[in-house]
């Protein structure tokens, strides 16, 4: 089963690591990553622009509203993702636990669902 997992961090406490710390942080999750390429649980994964950079899109009454910013107010920005394969939840959960930024935010497990017929061609335009 396919679960995406959502890195999470206060965006002012990477920033206010060092390079040093920050480059350490960066070449510990390559190399989890690598490893779980090799496993065959990571299928992708993907770090976000900044949240300067996103923009939030709604559709009210036919009236399209794109806004500055994050979806939603929060502290924690989703940072980058990962896309698992998992036997189940727990699995995923463990690989979850095991990313270096689960130290300093959270990872957000949720499982992916499938599509089914012609919801998945539609989906995928």
């Amino acid at each position: 089963m396919k679960y995406l997992l959502m890195c999470c961090t206060e965006e002012k406490k990477l920033t206010a690591l060092s390079k040093s710390e920050s480059d350490a942080l960066m070449d510990e999750t390559s190399a989890y990553c690598g490893a779980l390429r090799k496993s065959g649980h990571l299928i992708v994964a993907e770090p976000l622009e900044p949240v300067q950079m996103a923009m939030t899109v709604r559709v009210r009454n036919g009236k399209v509203s794109v806004t500055d910013g994050p979806f939603a107010e929060t502290k924690e920005q989703i940072g980058g993702f990962f896309l698992i394969n998992a036997r189940d939840l727990n699995e995923a959960i463990q690989v979850a636990s095991r990313f270096p930024s689960a130290r300093i935010g959270s990872i957000e497990v949720r499982p992916v669902r499938e599509l089914q017929g012609s919801h998945r061609a539609a989906a995928a335009s």
